[in-house]
């Protein structure tokens, strides 16, 4: 048997370790927990001091009466155990008055009945004093409410673990620590009282629960200093999740793995002007037949577009599995992505892709037939006609190809050989331009990257020809193929020219990403060419060559060569 000495002196430590933890833990408040915890610590303080007046007290009416008391603060800690770990895990939801009330009704029931055992007996049946090893004993029988109270205590004890053992696995080392430190504060003492009640442990009537206490004081204490209890709190994660999704700006509903709806969020109840009672709980097919229509019927690669029935807004209809850790499949995600502005932009750009290709390019042949008929002897007024009219066929062409560009950016696009590319953007510069010579060794046929670099490297390599008026040293354009970091997977192409390189203000535009009034560049080849990079996910940078010329660094993803 544990020494008396021994086990008061463990049982005023837990006092003093208990006291410490709830007075840090109440100074926290409101932080989510602390109010919580510190009743815990008091309720198991209430019953460490009990039992040190059980020790000393004399008679068996005395040592009964701190028994009978002592389930006051045994009756409290199961309940701010619960919730406690509801709290401090963020399911706040749950930690109302009428809950707690509700779950306090068999602690009360308990706390009373313990109290006035010695009126009816429903916690203990009988009482002895025995004599053990010198030292005078009680040696009480369970009665039924004795059981009641351990099954509830044990119940209320693994629904409040339970939250902490998810953020185990949480990503947040200190979420890991702090749930650890508080599961071994609860499942210690709560291992002591189970082997006492088996009869396992030497203490010959004495509850040593409350020495338990000790191991979980310290436990809390270390949650509460080293790991931050209040300080780093997990407490926002489900309601920020919860907000994220209920705020985000597109529709989403979730289905279960039999094609329920179980959740759906704002926006998408907006865009389907329903009311999500009207939906949750009912078949995915029946619920919303519009959206299940599209999603059922789609191939793997088609683009899912819902229109209103108004006409009015159009939605980028996606779905995804949802799997668990074991790679299960349980339910789809469908996402709902407002495209109605797209849409009116897609047509508007369609209108001026006819205006540039047909009207334009018609007038300005219009002008070259008036201008051929001209009578001026030098013909200098119909050149200059002619010069301009072709600098706006020129023009209407680039705007034309930047149209082009941004109907192709949420187009599926396929891969295609870098080097393929390349060679043709440098023929088509050969033939505009044959005075000017182009250096180029070539890059493997396995470097693939998006198509829709060919309208960038074509007009990239056209400038580099077109602006390069030098005449001594001729005129040259060097394009070099150099792969990234190999863990990066990217490739770098740079082409260096010797004319006159780009003005500064035509940079400045670029590196702003927009033109004002007072700063605007003198044409769209050189956004056209940012833009697409952009695009591709890639990157753009100039650079004055030396003695004179530009440098420009494309960096660009590698594609998975097709199948």
């Amino acid at each position: 048997m544990i020494p008396l000495t021994v086990l008061k002196a463990a049982l005023i430590c837990t006092v003093a370790i208990g006291m410490v933890g709830g007075l840090i833990a109440w100074r926290e408040r409101p932080t989510p927990g602390s109010v919580p915890l510190a009743v815990l610590l008091a309720g198991q303080c209430w019953w460490s001091v009990t039992l040190l007046f059980r020790i000393d007290a004399v008679g068996i009416a005395a040592k009964g009466f701190w028994v009978d008391v002592s389930w006051v603060g045994i009756a409290v800690i199961p309940v701010a155990w619960l919730f406690f770990s509801l709290e401090y895990s963020g399911y706040h939801e749950y930690v109302q008055p009428r809950y707690v009330a509700v779950a306090s009704i068999v602690p009360l029931c308990i706390a009373v009945i313990g109290a006035t055992n010695t009126a009816h007996e429903l916690m203990y049946v009988h009482s002895t004093l025995v004599e053990i090893n010198g030292a005078t004993m009680l040696d009480r029988t369970p009665g039924p409410w004795f059981w009641i109270a351990a099954g509830y205590t044990y119940l209320l004890g693994l629904l409040g673990t339970i939250p902490l053992l998810e953020l185990i696995t949480s990503d947040v080392l200190a979420f890991r620590a702090q749930s650890l430190a508080l599961i071994v504060g609860i499942v210690v003492p709560w291992l002591t009282n189970v082997l006492y009640l088996l009869g396992a442990l030497p203490t010959y009537g004495v509850d040593p629960t409350p020495i338990g206490f000790a191991v979980s004081g310290v436990a809390y204490l270390g949650a509460l200093t080293r790991f931050r209890l209040f300080g780093t709190n997990p407490a926002p994660i489900r309601y920020a999740r919860r907000l994220a999704f209920d705020r985000m700006e597109e529709g989403a509903i979730v289905l279960d793995s039999n094609g329920y709806v179980v959740e759906l969020n704002d926006r998408a109840a907006t865009f389907l002007r329903t009311d999500p009672d009207d939906i949750l709980g009912r078949a995915f097919a029946d619920a919303l037949p519009q959206v299940a229509g599209i999603v059922d019927c789609a191939g793997p690669n088609d683009r899912m577009v819902l229109e209103a029935d108004d006409g009015t807004r159009a939605y980028d209809v996606s779905a995804c599995s949802i799997v668990d850790y074991t790679g299960r499949t349980i339910g789809r995600s469908i996402t709902l992505h407002d495209v109605s502005a797209h849409l009116r932009r897609q047509r508007r750009l369609t209108v001026l892709n006819r205006v540039f290709r047909h009207n334009v390019r018609t007038t300005t042949q219009l002008i070259l037939g008036c201008a051929s008929e001209i009578d001026d002897d030098a013909g200098r007024i119909a050149d200059r006609i002619e010069g301009h009219a072709m600098a706006i066929e020129e023009l209407s062409e680039k705007v034309r190809r930047a149209i082009d560009l941004f109907d192709r950016d949420r187009a599926d696009r396929r891969p295609l050989p870098l080097d393929s590319i390349l060679c043709d953007a440098i023929d088509s510069a050969r033939d505009a331009r044959p005075a000017v010579s182009v250096d180029y060794d070539g890059v493997p046929d396995d470097v693939y990257v998006d198509e829709l670099l060919t309208v960038v490297f074509e007009d990239l390599i056209e400038n580099a020809a077109e602006h390069n008026t030098t005449a001594d040293p001729a005129p040259r354009i060097r394009i070099d193929v150099r792969s990234g970091e190999p863990e990066v997977d990217v490739v770098r192409v740079v082409v260096a020219d010797n004319g006159p390189g780009i003005d500064d203000e035509e940079l400045a535009v670029l590196e702003e990403g927009a033109e004002t009034p007072l700063r605007h560049g003198s044409g769209i080849g050189l956004s056209l060419i940012t833009w697409g990079i952009d695009i591709v996910g890639g990157r753009i940078e100039f650079a004055d060559a030396d003695p004179t010329g530009t440098i420009a660094t494309v960096e660009v993803p590698i594609r998975s060569r097709p199948p």
